[in-house]
């Protein structure tokens, strides 16, 4: 599959937005936006970008997919389901949840929530070969998580895998695994005093990203 064959299943189900005043999770702003909730509702579309990742990893010896909450787990099924059908054995999916966030680690510090594994997924994972999949990798954070987890659980992570690479993440960033993706895409991005959305008056979209948080503060 290619990455032009990937984006353009997202724009078929409005996963991508193009030409809009976007507020980003870092708080730049944009005019164009990857929407990976808008892709889950059509499983079909779903299935066939898990299958294209699946194909990637036959023969490499995965026993075990592993992924974030919450829309990994949609990832995480489909691609296990897959790769048990292509290899004929049972290969298991399994999730890591959100800790509560911790507090600020001493001045200037920052604090963060972690991805563990939780009832009792870290059994399935002790001594096996793990897979890691993501939907969307911004900075590879989360995906990086998961890697640290499933090392701590006991397992072997043979890789990381994502839908679209936006971030320019590399293995690096997850933690020195291999990492494949299916498309990368490069997406502009402004600070706001220059961004040139603002200087043109457009509208904030505020269904997706930041817009809704962003205008409220705005508005204090």
């Amino acid at each position: 599959m290619t990455s032009e064959e990937v984006l353009d299943i997202f724009k078929q189900t409005g996963g991508y937005i193009a030409d809009s005043h976007i507020v980003y999770t870092s708080g730049k702003h944009g005019s164009a936006y990857l929407n990976k909730d808008a892709i889950y509702p059509h499983t079909a579309e779903v299935s066939i970008l898990c299958r294209a990742i699946a194909e990637q990893f036959k023969g490499k010896g995965v026993e075990v997919v592993a992924a974030p909450a919450l829309g990994g787990i949609v990832l995480m099924q489909w691609v296990a389901h897959h790769l048990s059908e292509i290899e004929g054995r049972e290969v298991l999916g399994v999730y890591t949840e959100k800790t509560p966030p911790s507090p600020p680690l001493g001045k200037g510090g920052m604090g963060g929530s972690d991805q563990i594994f939780t009832r009792g997924y870290d059994a399935h994972v002790k001594g096996k070969k793990v897979l890691v999949v993501e939907d969307l990798l911004t900075t590879g954070g989360s995906v990086y998580k998961v890697v640290q987890s499933v090392v701590k659980a006991g397992g072997t992570v043979i890789a990381a895998a994502a839908l679209v690479n936006r971030g320019q993440v590399t293995s690096h960033h997850v933690g020195d695994v291999p990492l494949f993706t299916l498309a990368s895409v490069s997406l502009d991005a402004w600070d706001e005093p220059d961004c040139p959305l603002c200087q043109q008056g457009m509208p904030i979209n505020t269904t997706v990203g930041k817009g809704r948080e962003y205008l409220a503060k705005k508005r204090k």
